[in-house]
């Protein structure tokens, strides 16, 4: 997927192109994330939120910025967000990594093409 450090620079077309498959990944990963906290929250919250509230509290979670709804009534409900406050804490930092990844190969395949 990405060249050797024997190997020349990518070109700038290459490069973007996998910048953009990398974003890619990145929002899939985020949208079926997002899909399973909204449908999650209003699942196994048995408090009546709206579609809307859940949809806020799961991107708010996968955001990192922390839950909005945190009065649940059923353990069910507490015992979900718990999990997917976990869930949501790795999938931001892959996501984040696999989104800089091509952008950090050609730092260092910079840094090594005069060896």
């Amino acid at each position: 997927m990405y060249e050797h450090k024997r190997q020349p620079l990518a070109s700038p077309q290459q490069f973007l192109g996998r910048l953009g498959r990398n974003l890619l990944w990145c929002l899939l990963i985020l949208g079926i994330s997002l899909l399973i906290g909204t449908i999650g929250f209003c699942a196994y919250t048995s408090d009546a939120y709206s579609w809307v509230d859940c949809f806020h509290n799961a991107s708010m979670l996968l955001s990192g910025m922390g839950p909005v709804i945190i009065d649940f009534k059923s353990d069910s409900g507490k015992i979900f967000s718990s999990l997917y406050a976990l869930y949501s804490g790795i999938t931001l930092l892959t996501s984040v990594s696999i989104l800089l990844a091509p952008v950090v190969h050609r730092f260092f395949h910079k840094l090594h093409l005069d060896d």
